[in-house]
């Protein structure tokens, strides 16, 4: 069973820097998800939308895009951690995004979450947490990003 932290401050979560925060649960990356994600997108690139032509491709199969990979850790983060107390979190943007593995439609997919850095800003806290997407049953992750969240009070 996967337990979201808490903390009850910012103080706190201060505190767990450099801690591992914890996983997300998994989740089924789908057809529908990909094919959703293209039409908001414009990315119809055939190694995700088109099955026939992708199991003959590099992958062997349809892969989600990577910035929809990418657009999971919003997702993610809550169901890692909660801070209570700031008015509210506001991404501010990302440091570094790698994508080393792509992931297969049908891939189960899970965040973890590590602070990395929180300091002081005008208009509140800026926290910089490092979220690896991993693939269930591969070595490698999907994707490794550090967000920046600005933590309003």
């Amino acid at each position: 069973m996967i337990t979201m932290r808490r903390f009850a401050s910012l103080a706190e979560f201060a505190a767990a820097k450099g801690e591992h925060l914890g996983h997300s649960p998994w989740r089924e990356v789908t057809q529908q998800q990909i094919d959703l994600f293209a039409e908001a997108t414009g990315d119809h690139q055939w190694i995700h939308v088109d099955p026939e032509r992708a199991a003959d491709g590099p992958f062997g199969a349809i892969i989600a895009h990577g910035y929809l990979t990418l657009s999971l850790v919003n997702a993610f983060m809550p169901e890692i951690f909660w801070i209570d107390g700031p008015k509210m979190g506001v991404n501010v943007g990302l440091n570094k995004v790698r994508f080393p593995s792509p992931v297969k439609v049908g891939s189960r997919v899970r965040g973890g979450a590590e602070l990395v850095d929180l300091k002081n800003s005008p208009a509140g806290k800026l926290s910089t947490v490092r979220i690896t997407v991993e693939i269930e049953g591969e070595k490698r992750p999907a994707c490794v990003a550090e967000t920046l969240s600005l933590y309003v009070t």
